[in-house]
């Protein structure tokens, strides 16, 4: 299997200053997602604009699908699709409009692009809508319609560049199911997100992005397993009580205690099993400390980027994404439509 995506040491500074890529190398074999995970600001976006041809890196280079990001933008540009963090429709047309519009910036035939709008608003559910004007449709309805557009010429890689954000729960649930059938399907994906739950669920390989450099890299399970087994954790019910509750909790773990002070929130790694809960309840109890609750659970995703960088994936810092969607806003007006 080869590497539908090549990327080597991509640098991209804004203003001299903010340094949003710095030296990201990636890889992504052909019919698997490659999940970028990290907080607003980690340099994610500009990675997505970078291989979809939107902006040139500083330093480094790329190949997409075989083709050189600097010298075969043209060709590159036919074989891939993108769908950004904000739908790029029309909303004053209606999603058949949109989809055969896009069909035609792509050179397809008027009967090709027609039959192929037709298609994929019923393989996105959106049949019913399809003669009614964009600016009524739900969010949902919306991302549904962009991620259509994107996929209008059977890309054989596709760029997702947090596709879910600003949907709810179930329209993000449906959007997971949309990219799973994608995949099944034999396309290679690159999926941007700083949603934990996402990446588990979506990628089958995971680069860690932070302050523009790929941190960590492997499967959800190797990431997983470098954070180490089982955690305890316990919600204290009174404040005061969290530095004894540290300290008796790193005791009965072996291990040093962390807090999350606005949930009263004490987790250690531990390795006894079930068993430590039962000395947790009895220790916390003899010491007069009260437990609003407690569990026993394995790492998660954010459990590795709070080992890995300090925080947790949810905290942003806009810094460099801001910096990234000023320097582009005129690149996508113009050429948004020839590089989806």
């Amino acid at each position: 299997m080869s590497d539908a995506i090549v990327a080597e040491g991509l640098v991209k500074t804004y203003g001299g200053t903010v340094r949003a890529l710095d030296g990201v190398d990636l890889a992504v074999k052909e019919g698997t997602v490659l999940g970028l995970l990290g907080p607003n600001g980690a340099g994610k976006t500009t990675a997505v604009r970078i291989l979809t041809t939107l902006l040139s890196p500083d330093a480094g280079r790329a190949t997409v699908a075989g083709f050189d990001i600097l010298t075969q933008g043209e060709q590159l540009r036919r074989v891939i699709g993108l769908s950004g963090q904000f739908a790029a429709v029309d909303e004053t047309l209606t999603g058949r409009e949109n989809l055969y519009m896009f069909g035609r910036l792509y050179h397809l035939p008027a009967a090709v692009a027609k039959a192929r709008a037709d298609e994929l608003l019923d393989q996105f559910g959106l049949s019913d809508a399809a003669g009614r004007q964009v600016k009524t449709y739900s969010g949902g309805m919306r991302r549904r319609l962009d991620l259509a557009a994107s996929l209008i010429i059977k890309p054989q890689v596709l760029f997702l560049d947090e596709p879910t954000t600003g949907l709810d729960p179930r329209s993000r649930l449906g959007m997971w199911d949309v990219i799973s059938d994608l995949v099944k399907g034999g396309a290679t994906i690159l999926l941007t997100t700083q949603y934990l739950e996402e990446a588990d669920q979506l990628a089958h390989t995971i680069a860690v992005v932070d302050h523009g450099q790929v941190i960590a890299r492997g499967t959800a399970d190797e990431l997983k397993s470098r954070v180490g087994g089982e955690r305890v954790e316990v919600v204290v019910r009174e404040r005061s009580r969290i530095p004894d509750a540290v300290q008796l909790l790193d005791s009965l773990c072996g291990a040093e205690a962390s807090v999350e002070q606005h949930t009263r929130r004490v987790t250690a790694a531990s390795s006894g099993g079930s068993k430590v809960l039962v000395e947790v309840v009895r220790e916390f109890d003899a010491a007069g400390i009260e437990i609003d609750d407690l569990a026993m659970r394995r790492p998660t995703l954010d459990d590795v980027f709070l080992t890995l960088t300090g925080h947790h994936a949810e905290e942003e810092d806009e810094q460099a994404e801001d910096g990234a969607q000023a320097s582009t806003q005129g690149t996508d007006a113009t050429a948004g439509g020839e590089n989806r």
